[in-house]
């Protein structure tokens, strides 16, 4: 097993060089350029996140397709990544390129040639940012998405990179991609203060100050039982698998959860990343052996943002360590805890003008957790405070969502635009399959 992984390491090595030298990203500009798609005004696309078990990225997904006045082609990496719910799922066509951001060869060729045939007609071009936009997670695919957005708008598209952090660490390839973006004409939606900044300061172009596209997306849908019947009052608990890899968070939420049941409130571990890789839904599990049942639900399905939202409505508090988990619960007026992991969450609390919902993670952080937790549940104004935040978050977010419709009336649009000729997909029972 070893002696396989660092054969794969082994192997990873030449491309990232490559990578880092930026002549994959000019291959890739230079092969949507070839493609030669034109502008036009049947319909946007959307270069989708990761997705497959992130109800984050899930999210991100649902509140541009709910804001889009017409049909939406979602590309994403494999079919099932995505599963939009019945009232969108006639809006939208999804397109599985797996060779598109992650792939090499002919296989990557051919999903960029593909994608040319997707963009050409379309009204506008957006690539979903989130914190996969500055190369510290994985490199190649932080270029790409760079790269497309350059090359589309070169090609004269209406190009944006919808709310995003960025990493003041982001490497110098990174930097460069994205400098070339904003010069070509991209609009670089950078969703808190911080991130805002740092791109700012760097001189490079098409800056806009926004927040996460999420706050603009306000449908709510109950949950069934049992979750319909959670005892009152309770507060959501995430523990993420992304940090579990470095923090040992079992004693820590233990501890916070004794503290919590003490108070009277029943506990909701709820999981928000629910795949192989930093699963949630483990982290979520260990605690809840270490706490026990009494006082204590285990939510052990992956849920719609939607009924996140629900539950987070009539949350007294969240404690996180998914920053979209926090902007749900933030725009429902539940105050936040979060753990900060990537140097996004800082920013995200500026805008809610409360630095201290934002944790570092580390051994002991459960008393910090108490000290803000306190506060949180100290009567009517910190409850206040957040919803005045979120009322901040979700005018600054509109400009996610400018480019495609949603400021005038959605529904009104989209049966304007299937009787001027939607692409046939938009207005078949079967759309929303692929």
């Amino acid at each position: 097993m070893k002696l396989r992984r660092l054969w794969r390491r082994l192997r990873r090595v030449p491309r990232e060089v490559i990578d880092r030298t930026g002549w994959s990203a000019r291959r890739f500009r230079r092969a949507l350029v070839a493609a030669a798609p034109v502008p036009g005004a049947s319909h946007h696309v959307l270069i989708a996140p990761p997705g497959a078990g992130n109800i984050g990225d899930q999210a991100m997904v649902e509140a541009f397709v709910a804001a889009a006045d017409r049909p939406v082609i979602v590309v994403t990496r494999n079919p099932d990544d995505f599963v939009l719910p019945e009232d969108l799922s006639g809006n939208v066509r999804l397109a599985a390129l797996p060779n598109l951001l992650y792939g090499d060869g002919a296989g990557h060729y051919a999903d960029v040639r593909e994608l040319g045939a997707l963009l050409n007609g379309a009204a506008t071009v957006s690539i979903v940012g989130a914190d996969i936009m500055d190369g510290v997670y994985v490199l190649r695919p932080s270029l790409r998405r760079a790269s497309l957005a350059e090359a589309a708008a070169s090609r004269g598209f209406d190009t944006t990179v919808v709310g995003f952090s960025w990493n003041g660490a982001a490497p110098r390839p990174a930097w460069a991609a994205l400098r070339r973006a904003g010069a070509s004409g991209v609009r670089l939606m950078l969703r808190d203060p911080a991130s805002a900044a740092r791109v700012r300061d760097a001189g490079i172009e098409g800056v806009v100050e926004t927040a996460d596209i999420v706050f603009t997306d306000d449908r709510i849908l109950r949950p069934s039982s049992p979750l319909r019947d959670l005892p009152r009052p309770y507060a959501l608990v995430n523990a993420s698998g992304l940090i579990a890899r470095k923090v040992d968070q079992v004693p820590e939420y233990a501890a916070v959860a004794d503290w919590l049941r003490a108070r009277g409130l029943h506990v909701v571990l709820l999981p928000h990343v629910v795949r192989s890789s930093a699963d949630d839904l483990a982290a979520c599990r260990a605690v809840f052996e270490a706490t026990g049942p009494q006082g204590v639900t285990l939510v052990e399905e992956t849920l719609a943002p939607s009924v996140i939202r629900a539950l987070a409505a009539d949350a007294s508090l969240a404690i996180t360590g998914r920053m979209h988990l926090a902007v749900m619960s933030l725009s429902r007026g539940t105050p936040a805890i979060t753990l900060a992991s990537q140097g996004k969450v800082e920013g995200l609390m500026r805008l809610f003008e409360w630095p201290e919902l934002c944790v570092t993670p580390r051994a002991g952080m459960s008393e910090t957790i108490v000290s803000v937790a306190e506060t949180a549940l100290d009567g009517q104004g910190p409850r206040d405070l957040v919803s005045r935040g979120a009322e901040r978050a979700r005018a600054a977010a509109r400009a996610n969502i400018e480019r495609i419709g949603a400021l005038g009336d959605v529904s009104t649009s989209r049966r304007a635009v299937n009787e001027q000729g939607a692409p046939a997909w938009a207005t078949r029972s079967d759309a929303s399959a692929g």
